[in-house]
């Protein structure tokens, strides 16, 4: 991973988020919570998996660790608060990318786990690979529930991002 694909990565996670919080909106409280059989049982649980992995990652990488109980902990039942927080949480997580150099990411990242006390050490471009993959990999579960509840995601591809589309233009 190079500091540029973080900012990209980066960029992407709140574009897609943007989309996916706007077609929630469109639910009622009471669908978003609706257990759907997935990993973390609703879309509201899943949006807040999310963020809080993302938390627990910003922590780590800005060594301000985030503390929670469980990688199952509700951050917010309130869907107006949980998309505030998302809002706020994007754009610190677009700040820090924006601070990434290549030489930065050469190095390594250490950190205690939630799940194994013992100290974890991480090559750093491995570490953020993994937090934007991670994001990534649930949002595609969310694009099942949200297809599977009769709401269009649309196009999700990275290649697909704005930013991306302009500088590859022709």
């Amino acid at each position: 991973m190079r500091a540029a694909q973080a900012r990209d990565m980066a960029a992407y996670n709140q574009w897609m988020n943007q989309r996916i919080f706007a077609l929630c909106e469109e639910m009622s409280d009471a669908d978003r919570k609706q257990d759907r059989q997935a990993f973390f049982k609703s879309i509201h649980a899943t949006l807040n998996h999310i963020l809080l992995a993302d938390k627990i990652w910003m922590g780590r990488f800005t060594d301000e660790p985030y503390v929670v109980a469980g990688l199952d902990a509700e951050l917010h039942a309130d869907f107006a608060a949980l998309k505030g927080d998302r809002e706020r949480t994007d754009q610190a997580i677009i700040d820090w990318a924006g601070s990434l150099t290549d030489e930065l990411l050469e190095g390594r990242l250490e950190y205690q786990s939630l799940v194994n006390p013992a100290p974890r050490r991480l090559e750093m471009w491995l570490a953020v690979s993994h937090f934007f993959n991670h994001q990534t990999h649930h949002r595609g579960q969310l694009t099942t529930l949200l297809t599977q509840a009769g709401l269009d995601v649309g196009v999700t591809d990275l290649i697909w991002l704005p930013q991306v589309l302009e500088r590859n233009a022709f």
